[in-house]
């Protein structure tokens, strides 16, 4: 059974920073590209950002620049390091894995699905 684990969360201020990281259990990813997205209270779950297996990264235009996601495959996770946190970045944040023949920027891009982890960023 495929499980991904996220940690990480939680409350900040504005300008502050968070690292999220999540874990693959159950099968390895090591050569597959991962994932974060986000989901704000209310709205769709949206892309933020893509690592390959080799490092290449993408990132949505909203974190590019403050948002950096790195891989370590020895452990098989994922790393989400957020700087120059803003209250816009208030959401649920998951993992995703597994890729499918959606595009890598859209939930239906991905299989496994970790639980997400709340970030709260005050002004």
């Amino acid at each position: 059974q495929v499980q991904l684990v996220e940690s990480g969360g939680g409350l900040v201020q504005a300008g502050g920073s968070l690292r999220l990281s999540c874990t693959a259990t159950g099968r390895v990813f090591t050569f597959e590209p991962m994932a974060w997205f986000r989901q704000p209270s209310g709205k769709e779950r949206e892309f933020v950002a893509t690592i390959t297996c080799s490092g290449t990264t993408n990132y949505a235009d909203s974190v590019k620049g403050r948002f950096t996601i790195s891989r370590d495959n020895a452990k098989n996770t994922v790393y989400l390091q957020m700087s120059n946190l803003k209250p816009e970045d208030t959401a649920e944040y998951s993992c995703a894995a597994g890729r499918t023949r959606g595009s890598q920027y859209a939930p239906n891009g991905y299989v496994y699905w970790g639980q997400g982890t709340q970030v709260a960023v005050s002004s």
